[in-house]
């Protein structure tokens, strides 16, 4: 009986997402699994043996063809597969059909209007858009969703965008300072500035107690002030973390 041959050089695959990378004048490509190479991007997938579906670097991943090694070393200046594989996934660029690339644009455009939802309120109302809304509003100023950023990301390129359709502010944070000593003036000098309002400022025995409300964008800069002119001494405490009231911005 005639032996079945084989080449060494072929790996047949199928049910792949290809990410394709050009770099020394040659094509190399590497075999995923679906739906994992956005989930390793965005840091959600931390296991690679979990995104590749084999630990080689291809020339043509439909034909099966492996790359060579000294073509390996001359593009990447390495031979380690693996460590290749990882500079393809994070680099190269991910190959989908037409109909698979509009659903996850889709997808990822419902995620976007989800974050800003859960992020941001009326400041009229206090009250959140939901989803629906959003949405609209960012099919009005033609948002374009990008393939390679996470939804977190473009949620905040696109809160500054959407005030031209509709009236929207990120959901402020509720926060108390306490400080003790000869630094509260001049902690509460810096506090005023960054707070879009204070809400109580009581001063018993040299002792000042703030409550205020911040762009959640400046908790850093106001943890950082706190601990650095106090040299730790102050306590700052986070009372909410969003400042809505309850229920949803309707359409009329």
């Amino acid at each position: 009986m005639a032996k079945i041959f084989t080449p060494t050089n072929q790996i047949r695959l199928t049910n792949v997402a290809i990410v394709r990378m050009k770099k020394g004048g040659k094509r190399f490509e590497i075999a995923c699994y679906k739906n994992k190479v956005v989930s390793w991007r965005n840091d959600v997938e931390k296991d690679i043996d979990e995104v590749l579906q084999t630990h080689s670097v291809f020339t043509n991943v439909s034909k099966g063809q492996v790359a060579k090694k000294e073509d390996l070393i001359k593009a990447f200046g390495k031979d380690d597969q693996t460590e290749i594989c990882k500079e393809i996934l994070s680099k190269g660029e991910l190959q989908v059909s037409d109909k698979e690339r509009n659903s996850q644009l889709e997808s990822l455009f419902k995620d976007i209007a989800t974050t800003v939802a859960d992020k941001c309120v009326n400041p009229e109302t206090k009250r959140p858009y939901p989803v629906s809304m959003i949405e609209q509003a960012m099919k009005e100023v033609h948002f374009s969703v990008k393939p390679n950023r996470n939804a977190k990301q473009q949620a905040l390129d696109v809160i500054p965008m959407l005030k031209e359709a509709i009236p929207i502010e990120r959901a402020q944070m509720r926060i108390r300072v306490v400080i003790a000593g000869k630094e509260a003036r001049k902690v509460r000098e810096q506090l005023v500035k960054l707070a879009s309002k204070v809400e109580c400022e009581d001063w018993e025995s040299g002792t000042l107690n703030f409550v205020c409300l911040i762009d959640p964008g400046h908790f850093r800069t106001v943890d950082e002030v706190v601990r650095s002119e106090t040299r730790g001494a102050g306590q700052l405490e986070l009372l909410n973390l969003k400042e809505v009231t309850e229920g949803e911005e309707l359409l009329e």
